[in-house]
């Protein structure tokens, strides 16, 4: 899974494999190591949720997007490329997040 962070946005980009994994497990996530040390890492991950919007947390090195079920399943199973929305942070400080899937070019 890629991460692409850049001003106020993200965005996460699957393989075919992830977004499968992604479908059967819920999630999906990567290990970035910044140190020596466990807990000089970042860890992104993508995770389904019961919620109703899609939403993203950040805490103890984790930084987590989580998607509503129903846009995970329609997503995961269906030719649809990538979904996006942006989250009010706080007051006048949107967060655009897109997640897409990375797939090879098939002609």
């Amino acid at each position: 899974m890629k991460l692409r962070i850049e001003d106020n946005s993200l965005r996460l980009r699957l393989s075919e494999e992830e977004v499968q994994q992604f479908a059967s497990s819920g999630r999906v996530a990567a290990v970035v190591s910044l140190g020596p040390a466990p807990e000089e890492s970042l860890t992104y991950a993508l995770e389904r949720a019961e919620s109703e919007e899609l939403r993203v947390s950040y805490g103890a090195g984790a930084l987590t997007v989580k998607v509503p079920a129903a846009l995970a399943a329609h997503w995961t199973t269906t030719d649809q490329n990538g979904f996006s929305a942006t989250l009010m942070v706080a007051e006048d400080q949107p967060l655009k997040i897109l997640v897409e899937k990375d797939l090879d070019c098939r002609h």
